[in-house]
């Protein structure tokens, strides 16, 4: 009976819908015209040919040729950020500064180190922390502006002002990927990384216009060493509980500091196919699965597997010198020249950053901050991955404190890469910018000049190409009497102009800028301040 039902009422549908039973349903020639491909093709990699569907052979190995450059083109933007990592660890290597040591910027960074867009107005203090063989311990100094990166340079925790330790200086307890042993209850800010190296990026500010000071500061309470478990953090309770020895703590160890102040170092990632072996170094010096799968994939694609050797044939090199060609042309052009409105700070203006958009994370925008405290934006969904290439081809370092919307924490940029015309900056000509009065920085401000080529400190006769309101170590630009004040960019220095206020171009090179604004204001998050466009100047 019920299989009689269910025949009957199958009959119904049948009839109801016009098909008879037995009858074969077809769909329509223009749905099936829309599923198939085509005999040829064209294409950007020109003619594509196919039999029934099926590729010939020409058109196979001009697909997978194409499939092989697009993985060996995203491990270039998408790990950009990883490789610089790993040339600045080599770069301080092969200057001779071991993991765990540090180096020190006494009298601030100048023009002979190749770092990305570094500054020349705080002093810098970076090292590399490896933990691999258990965590290590960081106390960091007071009034610090720094944080911890991880191999691939994702941020692992700030320290310092942006930090918990909210600028007094404290304990940092930097606990490295499969670590299973004890962990103290208190007396450190616990900061756990995906890889077993980590980053020391620190900066502090100058003391009355002198680094003297601050070093000593620096040098006094720096110290980095080994955790040892079952020491002040782990109360008696939970030795009773059993599975952890008591212990001492560890005697804090004073790092070896080295001089960075003109030391010339290159920590900047090849451009050409050193690029992909460099990379490779990266994934063999980490676990497996430090890394995203999808970020890992087109590694892997290309023959950069931990573990193996990264040994590419004729064609595979071939194709990865010619990817490395466009995408560094790509990060480049990101970096450089900039299409999406977004990223402009002041609607219609060359001043922009790509860290608005997306912040830190590069996928959601900055969290409003009002007075009820902060309010996030939900979650976008997807990353934002031209900012990221962009960012991370031009800049080091990465913190939630380039990227909040709170006066009077962190630090704020505002890149320029075109003038008001909408050109690239010509070393051999001048232009000036004039900011209005109240620059909104509660503790200082500065512009910096870069090589187009190099992303570093432009090298000039002045050596620190930068202009502010410190007087260190150039002299303080000087306001007008309206309160605003003019910086002059050019070969040399236009008559009437004090030295403060003139950074010196190269004739023969291109440039880019950017303005620091240090404990932002409120009127630079508001948009009530803004500076002019950096104008040529006719002669």
């Amino acid at each position: 009976m019920r299989s009689c039902l269910i025949a009957a009422g199958l009959s119904l549908v049948a009839a109801q819908s016009g098909f008879a039973p037995g009858a074969q349903a077809q769909v329509s020639a223009e749905t099936l015209a829309a599923i198939s491909t085509p005999d040829s093709v064209e294409t950007r990699l020109g003619p594509l040919a196919f039999t029934d569907g099926a590729p010939s052979a020409d058109t196979a190995t001009a697909v997978y040729d194409h499939l092989d450059f697009t993985y060996a083109f995203r491990a270039f933007t998408d790990t950009y950020k990883g490789v610089s990592v790993r040339a600045v660890l080599e770069g301080f290597r092969d200057a001779g500064v071991k993991d765990g040591e540090i180096l020190i910027f006494s009298k601030l960074m100048d023009a002979k180190s190749l770092f990305l867009t570094a500054n020349a107005d705080t002093v810098y203090y970076l090292a590399f922390v490896d933990l691999s063989d258990g965590p290590v311990v960081v106390e960091t100094p007071p009034d610090a502006l720094g944080t911890f990166d991880d191999a691939w340079f994702r941020w692992v925790s700030d320290f310092g002002r942006p930090g918990p330790d909210r600028g007094a200086g404290g304990k940092y307890l930097l606990v490295g990927p499969g670590y299973d042993g004890f962990l103290p209850e208190d007396g450190f800010y616990l900061s756990k990384s995906r890889t077993n190296m980590v980053v020391i990026l620190g900066r502090s500010f100058l003391t009355d216009d002198d680094p003297a000071p601050t070093v000593k500061v620096i040098k006094d309470n720096l110290k980095i060493y080994p955790y040892a478990p079952g020491g002040i953090g782990m109360s008696i309770a939970r030795f009773l509980e059993g599975g952890v020895q008591l212990g001492r703590d560890a005697e804090p160890v004073t790092p070896v500091f080295h001089e960075g102040t003109g030391l010339a170092i290159n920590t900047i990632p090849p451009s050409g196919y050193g690029f992909y072996e460099m990379l490779d170094r990266l994934v063999q010096s980490e676990p497996a699965t430090v890394l995203d799968p999808e970020l890992m994939g087109p590694i892997a694609a290309i023959g950069i597997r931990k573990g193996q050797d990264f040994a590419p044939d004729a064609r595979m090199k071939g194709i990865l010198e010619e990817a490395v060609k466009v995408a560094n042309a790509t990060g480049r052009t990101l970096g450089m020249w900039p299409r999406d409105p977004d990223w402009s700070y002041y609607e219609g203006s060359h001043w922009w950053n790509p860290l608005f958009a997306g912040g830190y994370n590069f996928e959601t925008p900055l969290p409003e901050i009002t007075k009820d405290g902060a309010k996030p934006y939900p979650p976008s969904g997807y990353k934002q991955n031209d900012a990221r290439t962009s960012f991370f081809y031009m800049a080091t370092g990465i913190t939630p404190a380039m990227a909040m919307r709170l006066t009077g924490v962190g630090s704020q940029y505002l890149f320029s890469s075109l003038d008001a015309n909408g050109d690239f900056y010509d070393g051999s000509k001048t232009y000036k910018v004039v900011l209005p009065k109240d620059i909104p920085a509660g503790a200082f401000w500065s512009f910096t000049l870069y090589d187009n080529q190099t992303r570093s400190m432009l090298q000039t006769p002045q050596n620190y190409p930068r202009a502010g309101s410190q007087g260190y170590p150039s002299p303080e630009a000087e306001a007008a009497e309206d309160g605003s004040t003019t910086i002059w960019f050019g070969p040399d220095q236009p008559e009437g102009v004090g030295r403060g206020n003139w950074i010196q171009t190269d004739p023969e090179k291109g440039w880019v800028v950017i303005l620091r604004l240090y404990s932002p204001l409120a009127s630079f998050f508001d948009k009530s301040w803004q500076p002019s466009e950096i104008e040529p100047v006719t002669n």
